[in-house]
């Protein structure tokens, strides 16, 4: 009932027990909850670390739960409500973007870049020009091994005169060995990558004043749209910081929340929830579909459900979606 407050079953069975028994040390607790001593002590950690319970010369006593599970509550709802926060603002950038590409942008708005040579060469030429900044989001499959290698000496020497570099990727390119090495090569340079399970489009910003979007987001031979109106520029940038707030570092494993999911589990019951496919689940997530299939069974397992569609009526239920 307190998983949501950082508590695990067994934490909370501890922290029960405690107030039922204050008198009662580890080895009692133990005895009495038909648990290893190990694991009551690992709970009694836990709850030392929300503040729930208080070293003291006796061994433990507890906190009046009044005071340290309200406290609790209260940061679980200021942290959902500085997510809501975030997720208004990136809705805002959203609409933003929708709005201008709503309109029909002139030359001196959006140059078109056709085909994948003339956007490699431009970003050859950014990349050689750039003076403070580039962000960039990479979707899609993995970038081969070659491509990787021919944007490391650009990557290098915008590194060597104080350009700050940061990308982001999809939770999935975690698997790609060429992508890892690539990643903590630029890290030692100085550079910082990030993972989200979805990104919404290919992106590359250099120094806030020019970006790069695909001229058709669902056909990467059309090119890119190279955008150089500021108020635009603007919002790709917030938009970015959005994405960027909400990743995880490369060289982090991603954290699971209170359900114990972590972000890439998150986003494919949502999808598979709002009626996608596994084959179109898998494109968004750029992973394969026995991948999409395999977490699937996985989740299916831990709610104890016989189906895809029990799992999401149950995982609705227990409000993991």
């Amino acid at each position: 009932m307190l998983v949501n407050l950082g508590l695990s079953h067994r934490d909370e069975t501890v922290y029960r027990a405690m107030l039922a028994h204050p008198a009662l040390g580890v080895r009692q607790l133990a005895e009495y909850l038909e648990m290893p001593q190990e694991e009551v002590r690992s709970a009694l950690d836990v709850l030392a670390d929300l503040a729930l319970i208080r070293a003291n010369a006796d061994g433990f006593r507890t906190i009046r739960p009044q005071a340290g599970l309200m406290s609790l509550l209260a940061q679980a709802e200021a942290d959902i409500a500085a997510r809501q926060r975030q997720l208004e603002a990136t809705r805002a950038a959203v609409a933003s973007i929708a709005e201008v590409y709503e309109d029909r942008v002139d030359r001196e708005v959006a140059v078109h870049l056709e085909g994948v040579d003339a956007v490699r060469d431009r970003l050859a030429e950014l990349a050689r020009t750039a003076r403070r900044e580039c962000l960039s989001f990479t979707t899609g499959a993995a970038q081969a091994p070659d491509t990787l290698a021919g944007e490391k000496p650009l990557n290098e020497l915008a590194i060597e005169r104080g350009v700050q570099i940061r990308n982001m990727y999809q939770d999935s390119f975690r698997n790609d060995p060429a992508t890892l090495a690539h990643a903590r090569r630029m890290a030692e340079l100085g550079s910082r990558s990030r993972t989200v399970p979805t990104l919404p489009m290919r992106l590359v910003v250099v120094d806030r004043e020019t970006a790069l979007v695909p001229a058709d987001p669902a056909d990467s031979r059309a090119g890119a749209l190279e955008v150089r109106n500021l108020a635009l520029v603007a919002s790709l940038v917030a938009l970015f910081e959005q994405v960027w707030a909400s990743g995880t570092p490369f060289g982090e494993a991603p954290a699971r929340d209170v359900n114990g999911l972590v972000p890439l589990e998150r986003d494919l019951l949502k999808l598979l929830a709002s009626g996608h496919t596994d084959e179109s689940a898998a494109r968004k997530l750029s992973m394969s579909v026995r991948s999409v299939q395999r977490m699937m069974t996985g989740l299916t397992e831990r709610l104890d459900t016989a189906s895809r569609f029990q799992a999401g009526v149950e995982a609705t239920r227990r409000g993991w979606v």
